[in-house]
């Protein structure tokens, strides 16, 4: 019998999928680390020298646990995340970690024999095939999709997986959502991640009880909900440590170089930001700038390793939107300066370049495809940033609200990559 695992390689989580063997069902694979047990894993690892191991071995940690690691040895721990975005980019060769040259393929091997570490006995010996998940435009400026894929067989093809597929992931969320249809139906699916958002159209029938489908059209951009996140931290935090803020140069009246603050798209680039010439350079500037104390509040979160809280004070904030007008953001290392109310109107105002390119790629899809919104039956909304009010009015003025439906955020694709590779006749859905 088919053994199928469907891999969902996220940008902010992982999950890994296996089917049992009886109609339409399948488990999630659930992983035991040092940070406890969970059925997702955030897609992240950390590196520290062990001596217990060995003069030349590192301690290697992935998901909570690699977070965790990093906070509790920030000086003595290398730390990565959200991986995935280094795939489809030319210009990442490769990166240093304890002087041991590691390309992206290194890394994607690395996180997942943790995961197979963490599964221990739940760990299937007899797979048959591996179903991965792809977005359908990578992450990055400019995505090189051949590469990407380049890299994700040679790390994946170590694992001895008689057979590798590749399937575009809001198909198997589609995949996974078209289980429950009773009648035939043209179905969108909008994939919301941490760096993409992807949509794929599919015609759904059944035929003497198999579930047949005929691909319409696909779209996606690099833009999601981490960019959300940015958003919230430039118009909230920023402006209280310095951006914005000037110094005095001689006789001139000069601006705080912004790029200080684009350190906080990922917040593992603030520790990495404390070693840098550039942060040298901040502390320099305390002496001549003309509101120091907000510098120095900057340097302050920088030294003791606030990045991770704050990430956490901001995606509270941000779910809080979600369910109400007003939300209050609570971040106690910026005093005063970090309570706030914040507005849903005015999120949605940072927002909006943001939400106008997710709503570009919706009309690609729509134009590309010759597809009228009124024949769309089905809008499946998949991904944390789906709770998002200003992303599905994006959809409720188009379509009817009632053909509107969401769930699954994050297991429906490794779930639908798996029934995918189960339905015995997975090249039909490859991408």
């Amino acid at each position: 019998m088919t053994r199928a695992l469907g891999l969902d390689f996220g940008t902010t989580n992982t999950v890994l999928a296996m089917a049992t063997g009886q109609a339409n069902a399948t488990h999630s694979m659930s992983f035991t680390s040092s940070a406890g047990e969970s059925d997702s894993m955030r897609t992240a690892l950390s590196f520290m020298k062990d001596r217990t191991l060995g003069a030349q071995a590192l301690k290697v940690e992935a998901g909570q646990a690699a977070i965790r690691m990093f906070i509790d040895n920030p000086g003595d721990c290398r730390f990565l995340q959200s991986i995935k975005t280094f795939a489809a980019s030319a210009a990442f060769q490769a990166t240093l970690v304890f002087a041991r040259r590691q390309q992206f393929e290194d890394l994607m091997e690395i996180f997942l024999r943790r995961l197979k570490a963490y599964a221990g006995d739940n760990w299937p010996e007899d797979v048959s095939q591996l179903v991965v998940g792809r977005p359908v435009r990578f992450a990055g400026g400019n995505p090189d999709e051949a590469l990407a894929l380049q890299r994700y067989q040679a790390a994946l093809s170590r694992f001895g997986f008689p057979e590798i597929h590749y399937v575009y992931e809001p198909v198997a969320a589609a995949y996974y959502f078209a289980q429950s249809l009773t009648r035939d139906a043209h179905v969108l699916v909008a994939d919301f991640g941490g760096g993409t958002t992807d949509y794929s159209l599919i015609r759904f029938e059944r035929h003497a009880g198999e579930l047949r489908a005929v691909p319409i059209g696909h779209s996606g951009v690099g833009i999601a909900g981490d960019h959300f996140d940015f958003r919230l931290i430039d118009n909230l935090v920023s402006p209280e440590i310095g951006k914005g803020s000037h110094f005095k140069s001689f006789d001139k009246l000069l601006e705080v170089p912004a790029g200080y603050y684009a350190n906080f798209g990922r917040w593992n680039q603030l520790s990495i930001f404390k070693t840098t010439r550039e942060f040298a350079d901040l502390q320099s500037l305390v002496r001549s700038a003309t509101e120091p104390d907000k510098l120095e509040l900057f340097i302050d979160l920088i030294e003791h390793d606030e990045g991770y809280p704050l990430y956490q004070a901001i995606s509270a904030t941000k779910m809080a939107l979600s369910q109400a007008e007003e939300a209050e953001f609570n971040f106690a290392p910026l005093g005063k300066a970090g309570r706030k109310t914040v507005r849903r109107s005015d999120f949605e105002t940072w927002i909006a370049d943001d939400l106008a390119r997710i709503e570009d790629a919706l009309e690609e899809v729509l134009q590309k495809s010759n597809t009228e919104a009124g024949s769309v039956d089905k809008v499946f909304l998949t991904g944390g940033s789906s709770f998002v009010p200003a992303v599905r009015r994006i959809f409720e003025r188009r379509f009817d609200p009632s053909r509107i439906e969401s769930g699954g955020e994050l297991l429906s694709i490794a779930h639908g990559l798996a029934l995918i590779g189960e339905s015995g006749d997975v090249g039909r859905w490859t991408a």
